[in-house]
């Protein structure tokens, strides 16, 4: 029996999300499977990728046949790089402690690359926060003043209905005043 690596659909349309899965090459993609090693999101960002690696690594050496997209995945998690580390131990090329020491540097630089990746978005989404923070600021500062100006506008033209009332009141009471002497 032919054994292939692949991935599993699972999610809504349009938020896919995938279990990686062992299964017999003739079985639909979201068919009868032989085992779950893993799951991977396409959606955050960077992809979440959990693997079971023994699992993959067991199942690689028995001979499955990783599809593309699997095979990009196992690549990205070193699995591939660990047979073909392994594979050099079998064929006398260096020393178990030789491969799992070059593994080791791997996997090492390979997490410091996606922690200077996610450290680099979380810098952007602050700075992007602070942007949209800024803006709102300035869009509030120019609704207050335009308020301000229509309070004092509505102030003024209040007080100048009230001031010509009073002087059309008072002037008559001054003009009867002289009139009456």
């Amino acid at each position: 029996m032919a054994t292939k690596i692949r991935l599993q659909r699972f999610g809504r349309k349009g938020y896919a999300f995938y279990q990686v899965v062992v299964a017999d090459s003739r079985a639909p993609r979201d068919g009868k499977f032989i085992e779950r090693i893993g799951s991977y999101n396409p959606n955050t960002n960077p992809a979440t990728i959990d693997l079971n690696f023994e699992r993959a690594l067991y199942w690689l050496q028995t001979g499955a046949q990783p599809t593309d997209t699997a095979r990009s995945i196992l690549s990205k998690e070193g699995v591939l790089l660990k047979k073909h580390l392994l594979g050099g131990v079998n064929k006398g090329a260096f020393t178990a402690e030789e491969a799992e020491k070059r593994f080791e540097s791997w996997t090492g630089t390979k997490q410091s690359a996606v922690q200077g990746v996610k450290s680099k978005l979380s810098e952007a989404a602050k700075a992007e926060a602070a942007k949209r923070l800024a803006a709102e600021q300035e869009v509030n500062k120019a609704k207050a003043e335009a308020l301000a100006q229509k309070k004092a506008e509505a102030a003024a033209a209040a007080a100048a209905a009230e001031a010509p009332v009073e002087e059309a009141t008072e002037a008559p009471a001054q003009e009867e005043a002289p009139a009456a002497e």
